[in-house]
């Protein structure tokens, strides 16, 4: 995603199966991989994962300069 992803957007990337399309391939941003899996973020469910990464995305999003 030349432009970058913003938080809440679907990875372009993401296949159909939920599945990264370049896991493993040199092309793959720095933070995707750099994101490790922990029990604080993966839960005991999907939607708690999703919401973890959710609220993630937005407090780590870059703030708009005013001009």
């Amino acid at each position: 995603m030349p432009e970058g992803k913003r938080a809440g957007e679907r990875c372009v990337q993401l296949g159909d199966d939920l599945r990264c399309g370049i896991f493993g391939d040199p092309r793959r941003p720095a933070c995707c991989g750099g994101l490790q899996p922990s029990v604080e973020m993966c839960g005991e469910t999907r939607e708690y994962a999703l919401t973890w990464i959710e609220r993630l995305e937005t407090q780590t999003r870059p703030t708009q300069l005013s001009r």
